[in-house]
């Protein structure tokens, strides 16, 4: 299978995250690349280092206000006596209030989502990287490519147009299938993540030209909390176009790929030519948030239901944390994939 990785993705190295409270190593470590790397070069993937397609691709995803604050904020944040190290906000205002601010600690409350996304020296540049690497995927599948991996760190599906949020600032998979969409394909986005895709749900949520589908724990009690839930299906014109699939805690293969079969029904009754997958390997049983409880060899199934739809797919990174298994999983599901 043909890949995307640009060892300049590992720039971005988070210090900060706050959980319940708590300050906490961020799990999302510039390892989990390489990890993941050495295990898609064992499943037999070629990669490649992604071109540089620009930033209009990932313009059709993101507005020019967000790409400028992500591009530009850390080096403003160092010029303000007493900053930290990393740009994390202190104040959130939930889009309640109607004005964009000027400052610098304003700004940050309003495109960052919470703690989990702080923003460094790098992250602008691996960000950028992890988005081209999508990119390049996309357009392998529209030469002709049948299935292609992009190993997209830090991941994106948690970033919605303007707002970052659970490690990711630009929406990689959305960022994908907009430039499958572009070229005329009519799209869907299937997110296998633990954590449901909040950041692409909002992205498409009144888009009737691109189905999201997620399978994932439940939010009652798991991030994201506010999205995910299975009432959500989308509004206005995009009405019946986006489809969750909400998981009781620590549900594991069979229940997992039960909701799959619902999904991947709604994916062929969509009359989709092209499909996007969100991989996320931390609904795996050891990974550290333990939110469901899918086996390796569980990942090897999924893949090959997935596969059996025979539409052309880019394969995008999101989560899965560090672990004894995390190569393991991706292996699993790169081999199940392809037979």
């Amino acid at each position: 299978m043909k890949a995307f990785f640009d060892p300049g993705q590992t720039a971005h190295d988070p210090q900060t995250f706050l959980a319940n409270g708590v300050l906490r190593p961020s799990p999302e470590q510039p390892r989990r690349a390489e990890v993941l790397h050495e295990a898609a070069v064992a499943a037999g993937c070629e990669f490649s280092v992604p071109e540089d397609h620009g930033i209009a691709f990932i313009s059709d995803v993101h507005p020019s206000e967000y790409l400028a604050f992500l591009q530009n904020i850390h080096a403003r944040w160092q010029r303000m006596d007493g900053a930290s190290e990393e740009v994390v906000p202190n104040v959130h205002p939930n889009r309640h209030g109607v004005s964009y601010p000027d400052g610098m600690v304003g700004q940050a409350g309003w495109h960052m989502a919470d703690t989990a996304c702080p923003i460094g020296p790098h992250t602008w540049a691996s960000a950028y990287l992890s988005a081209q690497s999508a990119v390049s995927g996309a357009q392998a599948v529209l030469s002709g490519e049948q299935a292609v991996y992009a190993l997209c760190r830090p991941p994106g599906h948690h970033a919605f147009s303007d707002m970052a949020g659970g490690f990711c600032f630009l929406n990689n998979a959305a960022i994908a299938a907009k430039a499958l969409l572009r070229a005329g394909c009519r799209p869907a986005i299937l997110d296998v993540d633990v954590h449901h895709g909040n950041g692409t749900q909002g992205i498409f949520y009144d888009d009737p030209e691109v189905l999201t589908v997620s399978v994932h724990a439940d939010p009652a009690r798991f991030y994201p909390f506010f999205w995910g839930h299975a009432h959500e299906r989308g509004r206005g014109p995009g009405e019946g176009t986006n489809l969750n699939l909400p998981l009781d805690r620590g549900t594991g293969d069979d229940g997992f790929l039960a909701a799959l079969e619902n999904g991947l029904e709604r994916i062929e009754l969509f009359g989709c030519d092209a499909l996007v997958v969100a991989l996320g390997l931390d609904a795996h049983e050891n990974d550290p948030f333990q939110g469901l409880a899918v086996t390796t060899s569980g990942f090897a199934s999924i893949a090959a239901r997935i596969a059996s739809l025979d539409l052309p797919t880019v394969i995008v990174q999101e989560g899965g944390y560090l672990q004894p298994e995390l190569g393991p999983n991706l292996r699993s599901f790169l081999e199940g994939w392809q037979g």
